[in-house]
């Protein structure tokens, strides 16, 4: 009987520790190649780092931004940088912000989800102006994705 209580007793406390954890909120109109396991994969340790003559923030020859050294919650201009592609001016960026605190998921880009990409600068194969528009101060995942295929993860702290 003992044994009985003390099984219930711990399948409760891991039955409400997984219900305690806060579920990711998906916009209805995010691209449906986003799945929600690619938001529990993420490593929150790997964060975006300087790289290159340019000042570009990210994971160094996979992608960077310019403009995120000096990150905001106005709106500004970023310049994404993306290597390892052969497609170039016929790929289309889609870019998803992950807020880590509240588990949300929002669109950064100001018009949608998606640009395109244009061909080489500054050392990548491809690029893209776009502006942004960073909705809440935290750490913040940036999942792009290159037609529709996951692509990489560049980890920003942004506080004012």
């Amino acid at each position: 009987m003992r044994r009985w209580v003390l099984m219930v007793t711990v399948l409760l406390l891991l039955v409400g520790c997984t219900m305690s954890e806060k579920a990711i909120a998906l916009p209805n109109d995010l691209p449906d190649f986003v799945q929600e396991s690619d938001f529990k994969s993420i490593d929150w340790d790997q964060k975006a780092a300087k790289f290159g003559e340019r000042g570009i923030i990210g994971n160094a020859n996979k992608s960077g931004v310019i403009g995120a050294d000096m990150p905001s919650l106005n709106t500004q201009k970023w310049m994404w940088h993306i290597w390892g592609i052969e497609e170039g001016q016929d790929t289309k960026l889609t870019i998803v912000g992950y807020h880590k605190d509240s588990k949300t998921v929002h669109p950064i880009l100001v018009g949608g989800w998606t640009i395109g990409l244009g061909g080489p600068a500054n050392g990548a194969d491809a690029h893209a102006p776009s502006n942004v528009t960073i909705p809440k101060p935290g750490e913040w995942a940036i999942l792009l994705y290159t037609n529709g295929s996951y692509f990489d993860t560049l980890i920003y702290d942004i506080t004012k």
